[in-house]
């Protein structure tokens, strides 16, 4: 649900999550200081490439779901 702001409504990893109106999948990630190559993305049950992130705007209430994988030994 959109509002006055610049801003919407969105359900990220399955909570309410405010994300800034006209934001792509890509922009999303960089807000949230993840690495785009150690990232994931489902868009309303659909996964979404990587090379079409930058191309697909948030919108009032999408389900985002981010997946972010780790390094380690």
């Amino acid at each position: 649900m959109s509002n006055l702001l610049g801003s919407l409504e969105i359900i990220l990893n399955g909570q309410p999550y405010t994300a800034v109106a006209g934001q792509s999948l890509l922009d999303l990630v960089r807000s949230l200081e993840l690495e785009p190559e150690r990232v994931a993305i489902e868009l309303d049950g659909q996964i979404v490439k990587r090379e079409q992130w930058a191309q697909t705007p948030l919108r009032a209430g999408a389900r985002v779901e981010l997946v972010h994988f780790v390094g380690g030994g």
